[in-house]
């Protein structure tokens, strides 16, 4: 059975997690193929709310097998402490399975990471602090160590020594702190591989069996095509490749698995951190997307800047992803305007782009050209089908499909399971 990818279209917090837990319903494994716990999902099931950083959305879904790929980077601490509260609030975790050539966030990494933001001053970055994109670094200059070496004290002591070796000079040296102690962090580490071993295997076999016989897969990336780092908008971005053709390597299959890339687009826009945002909004208009979008970061908690869509920025993610559909998100939030705007190009130095510029410097300076449609103020969301929403929310979800080149299959019309509208 072919495999299923759902990716962010924007700078992520499109809703990912709410539209990979409606696919997951039918699906057999949920995969998550990069990233770490410096992107969150959030998912709300009945009167209970979810916040998942490192498992697969699909673990809310019984029968369902979670895999966490080797495209990812890990904190142990950091997964076993969320599938202890998952398990506290009557969620299975016995299924959730762990690559063994994922890569493990050290606690160096999370001290250098926050060290080298905090000494970034007025330039910095905006990460989560989390060790991620030391993580990422280590593993492209091959001084990674990674979950299988949990499994041998004495490889993982060796390559922890060779570690500390540089970081140590660099947080002595550099940043003048205390170096960190080698037993101590084995210690620590080692304990963690005992009370993972049970979830972690060979997870691209298992996915490759999977599809075999006919399973269905389904692989959901964080963060958002916008901040990948090849084809966002660098350097504000991650340190991995959120965009679909990421999930072949991260999870370990063949690109001939995917045939199906839903990409998904809230139906306003936003981004957490620093970096170019061309339709931001500081006004009134930009506030009520945040407060009734409820936009603040499910890792962070902090405010994400807002502003209307972008589809510029959508016909790129389109191409960049090969999207096959859209998943449209947080449309109800548009029920508070009385007219709407679309950006459908930038404007800069005279020159009118309507395909992302070459050089990303333009994002700063342009003016975006909108279009303006006419909302429809009332309530969608109890809407139960398509053919019950207002004749504006058809129209302003035919332009989006019009605007982006992609068809739209899926409308959430509020936070829930069954506020999804299907065609």
């Amino acid at each position: 059975m072919p495999a299923t990818v759902i990716v962010g279209t924007q700078w992520g917090d499109e809703g990912k997690g709410k539209v990979t837990d409606v696919f997951a319903e039918r699906a057999d494994y949920v995969v998550r193929y990069q990233g770490g716990n410096n992107a969150g999902h959030t998912i709300v099931i009945g009167e209970e709310r979810f916040a998942l950083t490192l498992i697969p959305s699909g673990v809310l879904n019984p029968g369902v097998t979670p895999v966490i790929g080797n495209g990812t980077v890990v904190d142990p601490a950091v997964l076993l402490d969320e599938m202890a509260t998952l398990e506290g609030r009557g969620v299975d975790v016995s299924l959730v399975r762990l690559s063994a050539n994922a890569h493990l966030i050290m606690p160096y990494h999370r001290k250098i990471d926050a060290l080298q933001e905090r000494f970034l001053g007025s330039s910095q970055i905006g990460t989560t602090k989390r060790g991620i994109g030391p993580a990422y670094t280590d593993k492209y200059s091959r001084h990674g160590i990674r979950v299988q070496d949990l499994f041998d004290a004495r490889i993982f002591r060796d390559k922890l020594d060779a570690a500390l070796k540089e970081k140590n000079k660099i947080l002595v040296k550099l940043y003048n702190q205390l170096p960190m102690d080698a037993a101590e962090i084995a210690d620590e580490y080692l304990e963690y591989g005992q009370q993972l071993s049970g979830h972690v295997t060979d997870t691209s076999l298992l996915l490759a069996d999977a599809l075999a016989s006919g399973k269905e897969v389904l692989f959901e990336g964080a963060q958002g095509t916008l901040l990948d780092v090849d084809h966002g908008t660098y350097p504000f971005v991650t340190s991995s490749n959120p965009t679909a053709g990421a999930a072949t390597t991260g999870a370990g299959i063949g690109p001939t698995s995917i045939s199906r890339v839903v990409g998904v687009t809230k139906a306003y826009i936003s981004r957490v951190g620093s970096g170019p945002f061309p339709t931001e909004l500081d006004d009134e208009t930009g506030e009520t997307m945040v407060d009734v979008g409820g936009e603040f970061g499910t890792v962070t908690g902090r405010r994400r800047r807002c502003g209307w869509l972008d589809a510029v920025a959508l016909r790129y993610a389109s191409r960049v992803n090969g999207l096959t559909e859209i998943a449209l998100t947080k449309i109800d939030v548009l029920s508070e305007f009385d007219s709407l705007k679309i950006c459908t190009a930038y404007e800069a130095d005279g020159e009118r782009f309507e395909e992302l510029p070459r050089q990303h410097r333009v994002l700063y300076n342009c003016q975006p050209v909108y279009e303006e449609l006419p909302g429809w103020r009332t309530d969608i969301s109890q809407v139960s089908s398509f053919d019950d929403l207002p004749p504006a929310a058809t129209d302003y979800i035919a332009r989006v499909e019009k605007l982006a080149g992609v068809p739209v299959a899926m409308v959430s019309v509020g936070p829930q399971r069954r506020a999804t509208l299907t065609r």
